[in-house]
């Protein structure tokens, strides 16, 4: 009798997946993290940065955790790739699927984070292309941390059919 066919994914393509998920996050970071703006009113000139917004200091937070996390499982994910078992055994694919559930609804809530905050600062009676600019800046970004949300949550999938299966 032949054994039954295998649900687990390929190592190889888990290691994608986190490779990717870790090029969204740092290239949102990247833009987030130099978003400014100066602005004037004429006589006054201020220089507004994202961190000056609770929201957007979240999601940088949740994607700098993001990142921490996907670089520890992508050198997981290379030592399986290269070595074709993985360290820690049922343990650590355990670990993986609760860390890659948990991580993946952060990245959701810093995208929403950032993604509403652009929109409530988009209905401010504020002109011009600065502003704009800034804001465009801000949910590029968002994006980006959703798209790597999307991602991680592709591997918790992936993490979920490594689990060992139990009769």
């Amino acid at each position: 009798m032949a054994p039954p066919p295998s649900t687990a994914v390929p190592p190889l393509a888990a290691l994608v997946v986190r490779i990717l998920t870790f090029i969204c996050l740092i290239i949102s970071v990247i833009i987030l993290a130099t978003n400014t703006i100066k602005a004037s009113d004429g006589v006054n000139e201020a220089k507004l940065k994202f961190n000056h917004f609770y929201a957007y200091r979240y999601m940088l937070s949740t994607a700098v955790l993001g990142i921490a996390y996907t670089l520890i499982q992508s050198a997981f994910a290379i030592f399986h790739v290269s070595m074709g078992n993985r360290i820690g055994g049922d343990g650590l694919v355990q670990i993986e699927f609760y860390g890659d559930k948990i991580v993946s609804y952060i990245l959701a809530t810093g995208a929403a984070a950032g993604f509403g905050l652009s929109v409530d600062l988009n209905s401010l009676p504020v002109n011009g292309s600065d502003i704009e600019d800034f804001l465009n800046k801000a949910n590029a970004a968002a994006s980006l941390l959703f798209i790597g949300f999307l991602f991680s949550a592709i591997s918790s999938v992936f993490s979920s059919l490594s689990l060992p299966k139990r009769s």
